[in-house]
């Protein structure tokens, strides 16, 4: 039996988490890892306390016909990522690396295009986060390097084009 590799490791332990994601659309589970230690998980769900989507058997941004990707601030939810962050402190996962992986709530498939959304990245900025690793496939992952983030500003507008 050949040994897994550690980003895939963590990887499966993250798409464990995501089974206790409550969306209708898209489940995620995030983990954080800092010198080999897993330091805090998250998944999306709605606040504590409050009904989730599953329960309500209702998504608002689906019964307005919202695009995966736009209009956040109309989801019930806490994202994977936000929920990973909240639980744990800045001590502890300053330098760390934010494991992300997402399954389409009703297929159950991965999501190969699956990232965080420019609020998340906003959080990992700020925890201090160094790197998200994202599941593609099965065994594939990209890297990113919170700095891109930092320097390819997803907050600013688009510069206007010269014709």
């Amino acid at each position: 039996m050949k040994r897994i590799d550690k980003e895939n490791y963590y990887l499966d332990i993250a798409e464990t988490v995501l089974e206790r994601s409550t969306c209708l659309r898209r489940c995620y589970g995030a983990i954080i890892v800092k010198s080999d230690e897993i330091v805090a998980t998250g998944y999306n769900g709605a606040p504590r306390g409050r009904r989730n989507c599953v329960d309500l058997n209702f998504c608002t941004r689906e019964a307005m016909g919202i695009p995966s990707g736009e209009r956040y601030e109309l989801c019930r939810s806490v994202h994977a990522e936000a929920n990973a962050i909240i639980s744990a402190a800045r001590s502890d996962i300053l330098g760390g690396t934010l494991y992300l992986v997402g399954r389409d709530a009703k297929t159950g498939d991965l999501l190969g295009d699956a990232t965080s959304c420019s609020m998340c990245r906003r959080l990992v900025i700020n925890a201090g986060i160094q790197r998200v690793v994202i599941r593609r496939s099965e065994r594939e992952y990209d890297v990113v390097h919170v700095e891109d983030w930092v320097r390819e500003d997803d907050s600013l507008p688009e510069p206007a084009t010269q014709e």
